[in-house]
């Protein structure tokens, strides 16, 4: 058998087999392309086109998650030889970082913190785009400067934002001059909104403390999203809601559709997949009528997190992707402005929209819409988010 075994490789290394070509056919025009976004969506017939010719590599789907060159080998036949193409391929970032927040801040003299963070800035690809204020300012003096922020980031991108920064001495008053707000009665809302596509509904947490769902669903409420779990800060594990056990038995008994949403901070799409799996644990096979609902709301610390735009996206679909794998349905929450900022829900998940205001003026799509963080209803002695959900 070992005779039989050195025949055949002798046979293959005398160049019995299939011979590759290198060289193109001269009546061959191969087109390729050079140049891609970095994480645009692309597979390798996207990028070659050889007519009259058959390609035998794979249409498979090419890295663009990181910048730099690379060598693409591709395999065609032709005239019934077979012939190797080799092309680079160069991943750029031509996307401008963004700056989100106002064009007007005010600080107390002897500012310690970074003015950077007076703003919110990031990039899709950089993490860590570096941030330069032009102009003269004293933040042991008061008055008012004219700042001029510049986000750029590892590809040389750059934006710029103008900022007026005012400098004012602490206020003496120890009396809050904020008006309260108005709140908003359950039953307006039922009046203005309720038809026969839309049905309306609350969400809560813990902060509603002891909810009478009788007189909630008495009132005229006929969903309740409960949240399930809540990370209170990054890098730590997730802890049950204290009222969600309670909160969930006593709507469903009620008879309100119920769902669930869990409050994240993740910074890891592993850590989200983990988070789903959390939501998933417990609700230990329990049916919902409605979705399993991300939120992501910590904004005000992105500067401090390390992340980019496409991380965040990428924590919220590995999120959203763990949920529906599993059987159930989900929903990317959101607000009106980090839904045109940031959020691509590039898996066209449905969204509710946080807008508070009586008209929306939010063109994507959304099913569910938020439109009150200070309503009134009976069986819940505080305020509570009341929302409106779209009929499928």
């Amino acid at each position: 058998m070992k005779y039989l075994t050195l025949i055949l490789l002798l046979f293959t290394l005398s160049g019995c087999s299939e011979k590759i070509y290198t060289e193109v056919p001269e009546e061959l025009k191969i087109e390729t392309i050079s140049t891609r976004e970095v994480y645009s969506n692309t597979y390798l017939y996207d990028l070659i086109e050889i007519n009259g010719a058959e390609l035998l590599t794979e249409n498979y789907r090419v890295s663009t998650s990181t910048l730099g060159t690379e060598e693409i080998e591709v395999f065609y036949k032709y005239n019934k030889k077979k012939y190797v193409y080799n092309f680079k391929l160069t991943i750029k970032d031509t996307t401008l970082p963004k700056i989100l927040g106002s064009t007007i801040r005010t600080i107390q003299v002897n500012y310690q913190d970074d003015l950077c963070n007076l703003i919110m800035y990031g990039d899709n690809y950089d993490r860590n785009p570096d941030c330069t204020i032009n102009g003269s300012y004293d933040v042991n003096e008061t008055g008012s400067y004219d700042l001029n922020y510049v986000i750029t980031d590892s590809s040389n991108n750059k934006v710029e934002h103008n900022l007026v920064l005012h400098v004012v001495k602490p206020s003496n008053s120890s009396t809050s001059t904020t008006a309260p707000r108005k709140t908003l009665d359950f039953s307006d809302v039922l009046d203005r909104y309720k038809n026969d596509r839309a049905t309306i509904g609350i969400d809560v947490s813990k902060w509603q403390q002891n909810i009478d769902f009788e007189k909630v669903r008495a009132a005229g409420a006929e969903f309740v999203i409960i949240r399930i779990g809540v990370q209170k800060a990054t890098n730590t594990e997730l802890e049950l809601d204290e009222y969600y056990l309670q909160n969930i038995e006593k709507a469903k008994k009620a008879g309100l559709k119920v769902g669930v949403y869990l409050y994240s901070m993740a910074t890891k799409k592993e850590e989200s997949v983990k988070q789903a799996q959390w939501v998933l644990e417990k609700l230990n096979g329990q049916e919902l009528d409605l979705p399993i609902v991300f939120d992501w709301e910590s904004w005000t610390w992105w500067n401090l997190m390390d992340l980019s735009f496409y991380d965040i996206n990428d924590i919220a679909d590995s999120f959203l992707d763990t949920i529906t794998d599993n059987g159930y349905k989900a929903m990317l929450y959101g607000s009106k402005y980090y839904l045109e900022n940031i959020w691509e829900n590039n898996k066209d998940y449905p969204v509710w929209l946080a807008h508070y205001t009586n008209e929306t003026n939010y063109n994507g799509d959304y099913v569910m819409w938020q439109l009150s963080d200070v309503g009134k209803i009976p069986g819940i002695k505080d305020t509570v988010d009341i929302n409106i959900l779209y009929n499928e």
